[in-house]
């Protein structure tokens, strides 16, 4: 079975580290942990790994966040991948810090990169992993806040959330959606 992850972020150096960016340190996790490495290619970093039986084709868009679709309708083509083993790994503020979500579909919840895959795509019945950001933020900050860095005890808190991420990856692309959701979503 082949899938593709999608991690979401931002690219450039003013956008590194800052919270927006989790879904790239969540593919960065399970790339490191699986020995592969990215490299370069059309509309993105991608790095080809294994879990198993399960050929990961791991993918970190540079079509900035707004423009993800881009990346992710290229990569499902090209690799041949059916919409049913995408998985997106995206920020949510509407969760508290460090909570993992995976849902099998869902709305864009006003996220830009969401909506921009459900228009590339044409349907939101793709797999999202949401990672919670919190919403400690004064009321129309919330672009400060994503763009913003992390707080030492979120960093403090981070491998073992980023170690969790991975886990739910694995079960998805091994035993499915649901025994992932399962598993995972009200630990």
């Amino acid at each position: 079975m082949k899938y593709l992850i999608a991690g979401l972020g931002n690219i450039g150096p003013e956008y590194l580290g800052t919270r927006h960016n989790i879904g790239f340190r969540v593919v960065n996790r399970l790339v490191e942990e699986t020995g592969g490495s990215f490299s370069e290619e059309r509309y993105g970093a991608i790095a080809r790994v294994r879990v198993k039986n399960c050929e990961l084709v791991v993918l970190k868009p540079n079509t900035f966040m707004n423009l993800s679709g881009n990346a992710v309708r290229y990569w499902l083509q090209k690799e041949n991948i059916p919409v049913e083993n995408l998985l997106v790994v995206v920020d949510d503020l509407a969760l508290p810090f460090g909570t993992l979500r995976l849902k099998p579909k869902g709305s864009d919840a006003g996220h830009n990169g969401l909506k921009n895959i459900a228009q590339m795509l044409n349907t939101q019945n793709y797999a999202r992993l949401r990672f919670g950001l919190g919403n400690d933020f004064p009321k129309g900050a919330q672009i400060d806040f994503v763009l913003g860095k992390f707080l030492p005890e979120e960093l403090e808190a981070m491998p073992e959330k980023l170690d969790r991420a991975v886990e739910i990856i694995k079960a998805f692309c091994l035993a499915g959606v649901q025994f992932a959701m399962n598993q995972y979503n009200n630990k």
